[in-house]
């Protein structure tokens, strides 16, 4: 059977629509954006971001889902896990999911609080508190709480505006950073040693 041109067109304008809007969305802001401005970046006329999309937000959620659904599959995950390398298990696979959706992790980890109100927003908070609780489980104190917003957040700022600070010719790898963040994630989320007094 012969693939049908205009199906795979439109398929393929909606994927570059997306793309385009995850990184407007990332770099400019949810609010900063709109639809005109995504149509330019993706070279498409306004009128066929919302032939794909009926709104900027269907748009932002097509754009994050999958980001939310590997955060919410990890999860489940860890929970359903047993064992001594069950933290370190997380840490490789949110590493991993913040590699292949850096821009949409930022997105939702930045803008959370201002977006709010938008179900796919309350949706990917839902999924980062539940994801906190579980790798604090043990141990909830203010410290800890620290420690994870600072690994998931540092992660992400890293993988995205971070980057614009480095010097393009010495930006590592994604394997480095790869490497790189699952070593450091692992120290960050362990408890500091306190001392008896």
């Amino acid at each position: 059977m012969p693939i049908d041109a205009r199906t795979t067109s439109r398929v393929r304008a909606a994927d570059e629509l997306r793309h385009a809007a995850l990184e407007q969305f990332a770099t400019v802001g949810f609010a900063g954006t709109s639809l005109q401005h995504i149509a330019d970046e993706a070279g498409y006329a306004k009128s066929s971001v919302l032939y794909h999309f009926a709104s900027k937000e269907a748009l932002l959620e097509a754009a994050i889902e999958p980001a939310i659904a590997g955060f919410e599959d990890v999860l489940e995950e860890y929970l359903a896990a047993r064992g001594t390398g069950r933290r370190r298990a997380l840490v490789d696979r949110v590493v991993d999911l913040l590699l292949v959706h850096r821009e949409a992790v930022h997105v939702f980890l930045t803008q959370g609080q201002s977006l709010s109100e938008l179900p796919i927003i309350a949706r990917a908070n839902v999924a980062v508190r539940r994801l906190a609780a579980a790798v604090c489980e043990e141990r909830e104190s203010v410290d800890d709480q620290v420690r994870f917003g600072i690994a998931l957040g540092g992660a992400a700022f890293l993988l995205t505006a971070g980057r614009n600070f480095a010097d393009e010719s010495t930006q590592p790898s994604d394997d480095e950073l790869r490497d790189a963040l699952r070593r450091i994630i692992v120290d960050i989320l362990t408890p500091a040693r306190t001392t008896s007094n």
